[in-house]
């Protein structure tokens, strides 16, 4: 699927297949990950960020091996403004899966809050790779 997104030929077509990748990011390893995910997601868009926080890092205490735990930490961390643990766990996810657009994104966010804007722009350039319409495609400055 990710390969079929870097050739999508529109915005809408893209826009559909990033909703396909995240139904497969978000189905977790079992019932009880899957709660797990469920409760830190809709604690954290209820503003309840400590919540969130303790869902997420009970789920990667249970399943160490589901990146998307991971993945929907590091989110609630970089929130709370705690950019150096949220770049840790961003890191965990790629290292499972290099290919996962919404860490690679998340990492360029991340990076550019650090202040570290050249890691910031070749890690976005990494996921506007796989996604040329990805939103977050604006905060890539073209060198002249």
């Amino acid at each position: 699927m990710i390969k079929s997104l870097a050739t999508a030929p529109d915005e809408a077509s893209a826009r559909r297949m990033m909703n396909d990748l995240w139904l497969l990011w978000s189905r977790a390893p079992d019932a009880a990950a899957q709660q797990m995910l469920d409760h830190g997601m809709s604690a954290r868009s209820d503003e309840e960020l400590d919540n969130a926080r303790a869902a997420f890092d009970a789920l990667v205490a249970y399943c160490p091996a589901y990146p998307e735990g991971y993945n929907q930490r590091a989110f609630t961390e970089y929130l709370t403004g705690d950019y150096a643990a949220a770049l840790a766990d961003l890191d965990r996810v790629l290292q499972a899966d290099p290919d996962h657009i919404a860490a690679l994104s998340g990492k360029a966010i991340v990076l550019a809050a650090l202040g570290r804007h050249e890691e910031s722009q070749s890690t976005l350039a990494a996921a506007v790779a796989l996604n040329p319409f990805l939103p977050e495609r604006a905060l890539l400055q073209v060198k002249p």
